[in-house]
């Protein structure tokens, strides 16, 4: 079966878009995973609106990828602060792929808004595609794709015609 010939209802890409696809939850992800945790701060850094910042916290906690934790300000009502689950967490490296295809594609001029590097040695992180085996970076014509087990013929109802 070719891909042409595979229906894409099953697609783990678009399953995922379907959940983090959207702009403004990507932007939240991102100030997530730069320890932004509270709405208003969320709001102000964003600049969504409340119903819809609301919406998509709402449905990345549903989803497990954020978890709230309640936190209460002097005088003030108890709130929820927005943390990062290990499902959330595992978004990482797609975020710091977007940014590193960003920074070579769209970046600014002047450099990058924030500088990734290893602890450890301070050199600059970045992701690449790579099989088990310790080779090196891989390209798009470097690997051999074939269907899988969840794979399912293209059908009319699968094309949407």
């Amino acid at each position: 079966m070719k891909w042409l010939e595979m229906s894409t209802e099953n697609c783990p890409v678009q399953r995922t878009l379907d959940l983090v696809g959207e702009k403004w939850t990507l932007l939240l992800l991102r100030d997530a995973f730069n320890g932004v945790r509270r709405f208003d701060d969320f709001r102000r850094h964003v600049g969504l609106s409340e119903a819809v910042l609301a919406d998509r916290l709402r449905k990345l906690v549903a989803a497990g990828v954020l978890r709230t934790v309640p936190y209460q300000e002097q005088g003030s009502r108890t709130r929820n602060e927005y943390r990062l689950t290990p499902k959330g967490r595992d978004l990482w490296p797609v975020l710091v792929a977007l940014r590193q295809w960003g920074e070579t594609y769209v970046g600014d001029p002047e450099g990058p808004t924030l500088d990734i590097r290893h602890r450890d040695c301070g050199a600059p992180v970045r992701v690449v595609v790579e099989c088990p085996q310790e080779h090196t970076p891989l390209s798009p014509t470097e690997v051999t794709v074939t269907p899988g087990p969840g794979a399912r013929p293209l059908t009319e109802r699968s094309s949407g015609t």
